[in-house]
């Protein structure tokens, strides 16, 4: 079971700490860096001046590895850099927003500006990067005014014709598997020509826009590492900075991984920008893409190689149907391995496979966004559309086979979902809680913020789904992103909830949860106390900031300066606690034994994504 206690000082941390460092130390002295990469990809924050701006951001990132900031970068930035580089081409990961938000002091402007690569690289996956991506896009153009500049991510293929009207963006690559048309897009531009004939670039040709067809939509996952673990290593010992690849800000203390068995979805779940209608209108993509039980027996054996952390399989793999989920089980039977395996279930389930899932890990947990305890509305959204009977049977057999934690997400926001709706999520939690009688389940509770997803059912019917979009266009969105609180961030209300109300059941239904986890030892007193005083404290905000912007207008940025300072911080976690989603970890293996890892990888020893024939052909299928 994870750990729900806030952690003190732990001096075999600071040991590991010393002897990382050494292990760092050994491979710098040993490896001569790349100061000049072929291809830089920064990172941006979701706003570019939040360490300067009076923004209250509030619970729109309580229930992910990241800040408000949003500093995980997309993990296909890895396949990316990984594909290229074993194409000769070599790059660079450099996560600006981590290290904006781990040092005050840290310029972004000058890595910008004493960066020195052919070609740099912005993802714009999640729409609440859209202020921060084209602010560093600027400071690239400012900085390298003739180097091109290139876009990425689910959010840059949705926006495309938008994106390459702003001066400072050269090339917006759509697609959800983007690997080979950038490498054909450099190659393209390394002979000096236009990329009129590489597929899914969206370009301006003498100030007309061009949108070549999205046609490299990969149906075998297997050419690319997904994410490539390897390259992270790899790049540490090549360019001599663990900081810059980091994926996020806690992840050297609490190291997850991740396993991705495919690309889209089969569901179309009614917010989400990952749905099958997303992944339809913005990449082209109707139906998921797997890898196959052999390449992610490789990925495990790459995660294990470093880490004994957990490892999270991103997706319900069920989707890939009988055979697929049958050779899936096999494998992770086969590999042996005693990292814990966290799954995502996006329906019910019987027993076989909770028995197969026990028999095959050394230890197991489920993430569940069961999003509502109201059959009506799982019935629109499209995830656990069944009744509460088969759900809490799914809940029930996970526990009696070797479960060791279920998270039940709710959402606040959706379709169908009343107030009643939203902050009744607390008492059906309280009904499992006594029935199932297991302190292994843990509900959280949170808004759909702070935007309804380009792409989703939702925004592309809105009145369909009860939805009330109050932004459309993607600089529409950009200047959202610095309304003073959550509330404002919205992009949307719906028929049943106005912003105002999806506020107020956030909270509500935050203490709630906060108070009912205390009560049967979810989270401990420390935990309890500590969500309870920031709730109160964010709410108290929350009623401040609309004060302040119907008072005089000349008065609102000193007035929310103070405000500001008063919150602390961004405002995250302030429905749970900080660390009641970090899992139990035993972090990296031998850091000796990592850096001769990495030694290996960069002479070349192991496989290399770009050795094998794993390249993609032009019509988009492996060569």
């Amino acid at each position: 079971m994870r750990d729900s206690t806030v952690p003190g000082p732990n001096p075999e941390r600071s040991t590991l700490h010393s002897v990382r460092e050494q292990g760092r130390n050994a491979v710098s002295r040993a490896v001569p860096f790349v100061s000049t990469p072929d291809l830089t990809l920064f990172h941006p924050p979701s706003v570019y001046d939040f360490r300067e701006r009076s923004e209250v951001f509030g619970p729109i990132s309580d229930v992910i590895p990241s800040s408000p900031v949003f500093e995980m970068y997309p993990i296909g930035l890895t396949s990316i850099a990984d594909y290229l580089e074993g194409n000769g081409y070599d790059t660079r990961i450099v996560n600006l927003a981590n290290q904006m938000l781990m040092d005050e002091d840290y310029d972004p402007e000058a890595e910008i500006k004493h960066s020195s690569a052919n070609y740099f690289g912005i993802d714009l996956h999640w729409l609440p990067h859209c202020h921060g991506a084209i602010e560093i896009a600027r400071l690239v153009k400012k900085h390298h005014p003739d180097t091109p500049v290139l876009f990425g991510g689910l959010s840059s293929s949705y926006f495309h014709d938008e994106l390459v009207e702003y001066d400072c963006v050269d090339y917006v690559v759509r697609g959800d598997s983007t690997e080979e048309p950038i490498l054909r897009l450099i190659e393209t531009l390394e002979q000096g020509e236009k990329p009129h004939d590489v597929p899914n670039v969206t370009w301006v040709d003498d100030g007309d826009v061009v949108v070549n067809p999205l046609e490299c939509v990969p149906t075998d996952l297997d050419y690319a590492s997904l994410p490539s673990y390897e390259y992270v290593i790899r790049s540490v010992v090549k360019y001599g900075s663990i900081k810059k690849t980091l994926p996020y800000r806690r992840w050297l203390d609490d190291p997850m991984t991740m396993l991705l068995p495919c690309r889209g979805c089969a569901r179309n779940c009614a917010y989400c920008g990952g749905s099958r209608t997303a992944y339809e209108t913005a990449v082209n993509r109707s139906s998921p893409a797997f890898r196959s039980p052999e390449r992610l027996r490789q990925d495990i054996d790459d995660i294990t190689a470093f880490s004994k952390g957990p490892i999270f399989v991103i997706n319900d793999f069920r989707m890939g149907g009988p055979e697929f989920t049958d050779e899936f089980l096999d494998l992770l039977e086969e590999v042996d391995v005693d990292n814990q395996f966290i799954f995502e279930l996006f329906g019910p389930a019987d027993e076989e496979l909770f028995e197969r899932l026990d028999r095959a890990t050394a230890d197991y947990s489920l993430q569940l966004s069961i999003e509502s305890h109201a059959e009506d509305v799982r019935e629109h959204v499209g995830k656990f559309a069944t009744s509460n009977e088969e759900l809490e049977r799914t809940l029930s057999l996970a526990l009696d086979n070797g479960c060791n934690q279920i998270d039940l997400f709710y959402m606040i926001g959706l379709p169908e979902q009343t107030y009643d709706d939203a902050v009744g999520d607390v008492e059906y939690s309280r009904h499992l809680l006594e029935t199932l009688d297991d302190d292994r389940i843990a509900p959280f509770t949170a808004p759909l913020a702070p935007f309804l997803d380009p792409g989703s059912p939702g925004y592309e019917n809105p009145e369909e789904h009860g939805y009330r979009p109050l932004c459309d266009t993607l600089e529409e969105h950009r200047e959202r992103l610095l309304a003073p609180s959550w509330k404002h961030i919205l992009n949307y209300e719906t028929e049943w909830l106005s912003r105002d109300e999806i506020v107020d059941a956030t909270y509500e239904a935050g203490f709630g949860m906060n108070e009912l986890k205390h009560e049967f030892d979810v989270i401990d007193e420390d935990t309890y106390v500590e969500v309870k005083t920031r709730l109160e404290r964010s709410l108290e905000v929350i009623d401040a900031v609309d004060d302040v912007l119907e008072g005089p207008e000349d008065e609102r940025q000193e007035r929310l300066e103070q405000l500001q300072e008063e919150l602390g911080g961004t405002g995250e976690y302030s429905i749970c606690g900080n660390d009641e989603l970090t899992w139990n970890n035993d972090g990296f293996r031998d850091v000796f034994s990592l850096g001769k890892l990495g030694m290996q990888i960069l002479a070349g020893s192991k496989r290399s994504s770009g050795a094998d024939d794993r390249r993609l052909s032009r019509s988009g299928e492996r060569r």
